[in-house]
């Protein structure tokens, strides 16, 4: 008898504590839209674009708050160019009150066509910015900055980007 009382006070306590320990399990993110800009040196030739780029971030371990994974997507367009960005990859931030500054390393695929020549390079990001939180409730105002490394047969390809948009959290 002790030991069936002993097992019910064990599932007892495991259910009810596991259920405030399963809200803390709950990943936490955000999610960014907004308008760029940016600057292509291809070989020895400079091009402006204007376009967007939009985020999602998810904070898998909630220990760990100030590290985040994220997916980044972006589209530019000039006559006769157009440029997608497709990355992935760890993203690191810190919250100082209303500011949360943060760094990310990424890498993807980048997609141009140019002329009707399609090609598709690895393409590697190393960027940051600044989330200024808003007095609305869950959003907050981003400026981000990158830069953006391609490099396809021999030619290498740079680009420096910079966006601003709203932030989504949740």
């Amino acid at each position: 008898m002790l030991k069936i009382a002993a097992a019910v006070l064990f599932v007892l306590c495991l259910t009810s504590f596991s259920m405030p320990l399963s809200a803390q399990l709950i990943p936490h993110g955000n999610v960014y839209v907004g308008a760029a800009y940016a600057n292509s040196r291809v070989v020895i030739t400079r091009f402006d674009f204007k376009g967007w780029n939009a985020s999602a971030e998810i904070i898998p371990l909630s220990r760990l708050s100030f590290i985040g994974l994220v997916f980044d997507a972006s589209g530019f367009y000039r006559q006769g160019i157009t440029e997608y960005n497709i990355l992935g990859g760890p993203r690191m931030a810190v919250n100082f009150g209303k500011f949360r500054p943060f760094v990310h390393g990424m890498g993807g695929i980048q997609r141009v066509n140019s002329s009707g020549n399609k090609y598709q390079p690895v393409a590697v990001d190393f960027g940051g910015g600044l989330d200024y939180k808003l007095p609305f409730r869950n959003f907050s105002w981003r400026v981000q900055a990158d830069y953006i490394h391609t490099r396809y047969l021999s030619a290498s390809q740079n680009d420096v980007r910079a966006s601003t948009g709203i932030v989504l959290r949740f």
